[in-house]
């Protein structure tokens, strides 16, 4: 251990971010010590666990105590003469069978206990079919077998140590073995340009939030906006409310118009300035997808003159915004969450009120690393050839909770939670909006309760909330309605400036049961609007349950496509400007999400197969 320490020493010195070679060789000599240094079983590179154990053998701590579904195998390993280890599996929820650590205990006196965070494939069918994991410890040659029933993977034996080799490579997703088991590995994100100076400022600049605001207030408003030009001229015939999604309400004169979408960046087989307001077109090779533009102006008057208590009148420009909506028919596509490799964090938000951030020391759940755990920004590579559409999810946790009105009295500030397969990030709270997928596949948005975390929580998969509802469905009557913060800024957490100017570019999502009983989920991308505006729109669109996602830039406001033809996939943006946030090198294309770690969270709908 002391020559480890002194190999890791001269690397830290030696290998600068200004010295990528030096760099390079260091960790391929760490590797290799690491590697020899690992020959007994039990051994690991994984980071410390990060959570602790009581008198019984539990694991506890950390994000690991907000898993009520959890459930452990603790099996012993011996070494030389005599000397006792254990190695620990932790299902993290027992419905779901998605996510896992693994705990080594070297028997050895100087070992170093170390975790892992495992995943099982990440093909839907293959998961439903696996069963209940298991550890098996062949102790005559003490060999190490992680198993299901549908795979059996060798962890380590006398002359193999797999899952020291698949911690080794540094990918998001090691695979383990060859029957469907990855290491998630902790890896760096990938930030765009103005990703990594806010957060450059946040983090290390004092009062470097405001500064930040300052900037987005001054340069980004209306720096997307795209004027609806409307044409008199026939468009394009839409689709038929029996075919797709529920066209929107629009009022008489603007029916019969055409609107130009000159920057849409998926192909409609029809061209982008003849389309029809707020009617629905489908998008070419990709079934059960389509696409709709709308300007707020052209709302039908009953809408745009109703909820006058919760939502504000539309200013000149936002009215004559450019926005487009993609339906998405969810017979068709399983929705899922991930976070990113960095957001959003699970400590403190700096909206907190310093009443509650002095009750606990680390964050809102008592942790500020989901260790050992680990967010890597993308998407499971077993499940990329179903994923259909992409796009990016909500706020950071620097703004994920509040400062003014009820919501940040209470909750200690109201956290905006999450999960992630099965497993509790960040605890959801009462009075967010929220949207969810369940274990069988089913998607639903409400506000969440406190019974909610009684009934619902265990049979959900996914999670993301994100403020509060701009769309509110009563149950009880039947009926949707603006949310009641809509038109508060402050109480409604909806971001902008000090000064309260709202108006920015946006990006929502909504629930829509349409007549001929479909349900979509609508993503809404809006050129620059206040919540009012996302709310009008989404109201004319039939929506039961809406609400906000991310704002204020293109890479934040993200949604793409994939189609595929012959084992090609073609990349398509909702707006062609969203393309810079993907990689191209060597003629190549990387899709955010999908082909590299991000630094931020996103949704990811799987296209499901009968």
């Amino acid at each position: 251990m002391d020559c480890l320490a002194a190999t890791f020493d001269v690397c830290a010195r030696a290998g600068g971010a200004d010295r990528p070679a030096a760099r390079r060789g260091c960790v391929g000599a760490l590797s290799a010590l690491l590697w020899l240094l690992s020959a007994a079983p039990g051994a690991g590179l994984a980071a410390d666990i990060g959570a602790g154990a009581d008198a019984a053998g539990a694991v506890s701590g950390g994000v690991l105590d907000l898993q009520p579904l959890r459930q452990q195998q603790r099996l012993a390993l011996y070494g030389a003469e005599g000397a006792s280890g254990s190695v620990t599996l932790v299902d993290l929820n027992l419905r779901a069978e998605r996510w896992f650590v693994l705990i080594v205990r070297p028997p050895s006196a100087s070992g170093v206990t170390r975790s892992y965070h495992l995943e099982f494939d990440g093909n839907p069918q293959a998961m439903r079919a696996a069963g209940r994991a298991s550890l098996q410890v062949d102790e005559g040659t003490g060999t190490v077998t992680l198993l299901n029933d549908t795979a059996r993977c060798q962890l380590w034996s006398s002359h193999e140590n797999a899952l020291q080799a698949a911690a080794a490579t540094g990918l998001p997703y090691a695979p383990l073995c060859a029957d469907g088991w990855y290491v998630r590995n902790r890896v760096a994100g990938t930030y765009t340009p103005i990703e990594r100076v806010s957060q450059f400022l946040r983090d290390h600049v004092w009062q470097g939030d405001r500064i930040v605001n300052f900037v987005r207030e001054q340069a980004f408003q209306d720096a997307y906006s795209q004027r609806a030009v409307l044409r008199a001229q026939p468009p394009a015939t839409p689709l038929s409310a029996a075919l797709g999604p529920t066209p929107a309400s629009v009022r008489g004169p603007d029916r019969a118009l055409t609107v130009d979408a000159l920057h849409l960046g998926i192909d409609l087989g029809v061209a982008v300035n003849q389309l029809a307001v707020g009617g629905w077109y489908a998008v070419r090779d990709a079934p059960g997808i389509y696409v709709s533009v709308m300007r707020p102006a052209s709302i039908s008057a009953s809408i745009l003159a109703g909820d006058a208590r919760h939502v504000n009148r539309l200013d000149p420009i936002e009215s004559d915004a450019l926005d487009y909506l993609v339906g998405l028919d969810l017979a068709q596509f399983e929705l899922h969450f991930a976070v990113g490799t960095d957001e959003p964090r699970v400590g403190w938000s700096e909206r907190a009120l310093p009443q509650w951030q002095a009750l606990k020391r680390y964050g809102p759940d008592g942790f500020d690393s989901l260790a050992p755990l680990n967010g890597n920004g993308m998407v499971a590579p077993a499940i990329v050839p179903w994923v259909a559409a992409t796009f990016a999810g909500g706020f950071k946790r620097e703004h994920g909770a509040f400062r003014y009105g009820a919501l940040a009295q209470r909750d200690l500030g109201s956290h905006y939670g999450f999960m992630q397969q099965g497993v509790i990030l960040s605890s959801l709270q009462p009075g967010l909006a929220t949207l969810y997928s369940r274990l069988d596949g089913t998607v639903g948005m409400r506000t969440w309760t406190a019974a909610d975390n009684a009934t619902l929580l265990a049979q959900l998969l996914d999670a993301r909330q994100n403020g509060v509802p701009l769309i509110e469905y009563d149950a009880t009557r039947g009926v949707s309605a603006p949310g009641a913060l809509v038109n508060q800024w402050g109480a409604g957490n909806w971001s902008g400036s000090s000064e309260q100017h709202l108006r920015t570019v946006r990006a929502g999502v909504c629930q829509q049961f349409a007549p001929n009983g479909r349900v979509f989920l609508l993503f809404g991308y809006f050129s620059t609007a206040t919540p009012s505006a996302m709310a009008r729109v989404f109201r004319a669109y039939a929506c039961r349950y809406a609400m906000q996602l991310d704002i204020n830039a293109l890479e934040h406001t993200y949604f793409a496509l994939y189609t595929r033809q012959g084992g090609r996939v073609e990349v398509q943006h909702l707006i062609d400007g969203m393309a810079v946030v993907d990689r191209k090198g060597g003629g190549a294309l990387a899709p955010r999400f999908l082909g590299f770690p991000d630094d931020r969270d996103f949704f990811y709908l799987v296209r499901r197969r009968r």
